[in-house]
């Protein structure tokens, strides 16, 4: 079993960037349990390609992409930095999103949450079931890629269901602060559950880490 203090870590990403001098390069965190460990929900196999390659590759190019956006910093070239705002955008958010989703997801996950979170489910929602059948059809609805979340929404203190396309982050594109997130890139199903994209958000509701979820709600009721 895999450390889960390295991947609760990865909460915590480089510092703003746009600091000049040395920086810290991201890298890409360990996942808190093996690659089999969510099967038959999600495959071995899907885990593997999913952290080691996808996530590896996001993580790579943002170093690569934040580099670059030093160097147009520091020659005050505003035209490079508006250039590369796509690229970081990308690979930022392809980063933030699955260093969340790792946590997002268990082994020992599946059933319901307890306590605050679910009162504030029902408050906002009417029943879990209901939240579950609105955020499973938000991310089935999903055109192409892309994510379905549920964020809180810190003015008007409720919980939220949103989508967003490709790898745009939750809270730097819409403001609410990610809770869960539920990817449904092709990448995180397709060699298990081919195009039926329904079959695989039955499944993973099965290994939702509803205590990573409950944390990050009490955190940023904070």
């Amino acid at each position: 079993m895999l450390c889960r203090a390295a991947c609760s870590s990865s909460r915590k990403l480089v510092p703003a960037l746009g600091a000049l001098g040395s920086r810290q390069k991201h890298t890409l965190p360990d996942l808190p349990y093996d690659y089999g460990a969510l099967e038959p929900h999600i495959n071995a196999q899907i885990m593997q390609l999913h952290h080691s390659k996808h996530h590896a590759a996001y993580v790579n190019n943002l170093n690569v992409v934040e580099e670059k956006y030093q160097e147009a910093l520091q020659k005050g070239d505003v035209t490079a930095q508006v250039a590369l705002q796509p690229a970081l955008k990308f690979n930022g958010g392809g980063h933030v999103n699955h260093s969340i989703f790792w946590t997002n997801l268990s082994p020992h996950g599946g059933g319901e949450p307890k306590g605050e979170l679910l009162e504030a489910i029902k408050r906002d929602f009417g029943s879990f079931e209901k939240f579950k059948e609105k955020l499973t059809a938000v991310s089935v609805g999903v055109q192409g890629s892309g994510w379905g979340w549920l964020g809180f929404n810190k003015e008007q203190g409720r919980l939220q269901i949103a989508a967003c396309s490709n790898q745009d982050p939750l809270q730097g594109t819409t403001g609410l602060i990610p809770l869960l997130g539920i990817d449904v890139w092709e990448h995180a199903y397709y060699l298990q559950y081919k195009n039926v994209r329904p079959d695989y958000l039955k499944a993973i509701w099965n290994v939702i880490n509803w205590e990573d979820v409950t944390e990050r709600y009490a955190a940023c009721r904070k």
